[in-house]
């Protein structure tokens, strides 16, 4: 009788042929192109990397500048009623105002308001409206200022065109004399993942590529506008 104790025995491992690594290494760069790159790839391929703003004219330079912040805050074919963390606003006739638990990063365990195509939190948004908005409903004493779209750029057009709220940098002039990395600096206070701030994302090292692309597309449509 056989001896109940004995090991099974161990088969030898077979080695993996070479056709076998090669797809695995495919799958295993697939995965981490899943993860972290189709957000890159595409900005840098031919597809639209981030969608026209709803507002019309103003100067291409801070155009582009405002789709390369929503590019790296609010990657999304459809920003405007995006909420942090994925989700979206039923309605924009005022800022969400939803407070959503932060999952990583350095905030971890707090929870953000951010939401728009500029991630505005509550109070950023009041503050930069009561200054910004071009329209404004009043009631009594109450003041609302619409989240739709066309506002959400209008306030945000408005705050890079003001020198005064930037410490006296001429974002427009900056950005005319190739200056990019320095208006990236100067608003990585406010929006924190365009590379100088403490939540870079796999967006951050593509905003200059994201910026000429975005320039390139502003300045055509400026040239072909009508008189």
């Amino acid at each position: 009788m056989a001896n109940s104790n004995r090991h099974p025995a161990v088969k030898p491992r077979r080695k993996l042929q070479r056709s076998q690594v090669v797809v695995l290494i495919g799958i295993l760069g697939l995965l981490t192109l899943l993860w972290q790159g189709p957000r890159t790839s595409n900005y840098l391929g031919t597809e639209n990397p981030t969608p026209p703003l709803v507002m019309q004219a103003g100067n291409p330079y801070v155009r582009a500048l405002m789709r390369t912040i929503s590019a790296s805050e609010a990657h999304d074919p459809s920003p405007y009623n995006l909420l942090y963390g994925g989700g979206r606003s039923e309605t924009l006739r005022h800022h969400p105002d939803r407070c959503i638990t932060i999952l990583a990063g350095p905030n971890q365990g707090n929870c953000t308001t951010a939401a728009g195509r500029y991630q505005f939190i509550t109070t950023t948004w009041l503050d930069k409206a009561q200054q910004y908005h071009p329209n404004p409903s009043e009631f009594w004493l109450w003041e609302s200022f619409s989240f739709e779209p066309k506002y959400q750029d209008a306030v945000v057009y408005a705050w890079l065109m003001d020198s005064q709220a930037w410490g006296g940098e001429e974002i427009p002039v900056l950005l005319q004399e190739g200056q990019l990395d320095q208006v990236l600096h100067l608003l990585s206070g406010t929006w924190t993942s365009l590379g100088y701030g403490i939540e870079d994302n796999a967006m951050t090292s593509s905003l200059g590529h994201i910026y000429q692309k975005m320039l390139a597309e502003e300045l055509a449509q400026t040239q072909a506008a009508p008189p």
